[in-house]
């Protein structure tokens, strides 16, 4: 005998499960991150394998992915079905970059936090030693050493 499929979640429990505000699910549909229907009496519900897709979401913000990267990668992602281990695997590995240059940039900012910000400003005694004649000032505004790969 074939059991029933599960009853869906409504965006109430949807998000308690998921730990997000259901501001949050109503956006990530707006995006068409998540896909839900309306019941008969018009809320909002999901199919339970909306919440794995939700923890896809949050922890590729964690890792610092925009939003047109993250449903990129879900779309790339069958409908209707809960994103596997080896979904997970070949999406994260192709992240690796992006988390090696993030790393990379705090590094050099942690190499540079106690010294010269980088701003061009000519404000901190340290600057003639990094920004001499205000060199740096011509490439535009903000901490702009802190912003060349290489300056750590």
């Amino acid at each position: 005998m074939k059991s029933s499929p599960p009853a869906p979640l409504s965006i109430g429990q949807l998000a308690q499960r998921a730990g997000v505000a259901t501001s949050a699910l109503r956006f990530y549909e707006a995006e068409g991150l998540i896909a839900g229907s309306r019941s008969a009496g018009g809320h909002r519900q999901y199919p339970r394998h909306v919440l794995r897709r939700v923890a896809f979401i949050r922890a590729a913000q964690v890792v610092g992915l925009s939003l047109p990267q993250i449903k990129a990668a879900l779309a790339t992602l069958p409908e209707g079905r809960t994103p596997t281990k080896a979904d997970w695997a070949r999406l994260s590995s192709g992240w690796a970059p992006v988390l090696d240059e993030r790393i990379a940039a705090l590094q050099r900012l942690r190499n540079r936090l106690t010294g010269c910000i980088g701003c061009g400003c000519l404000s901190l005694k340290a600057c003639a030693l990094y920004n001499p004649d205000d060199a740096v000032g011509e490439s535009g505004a903000g901490p702009r050493l802190l912003d060349r790969p290489g300056t750590s």
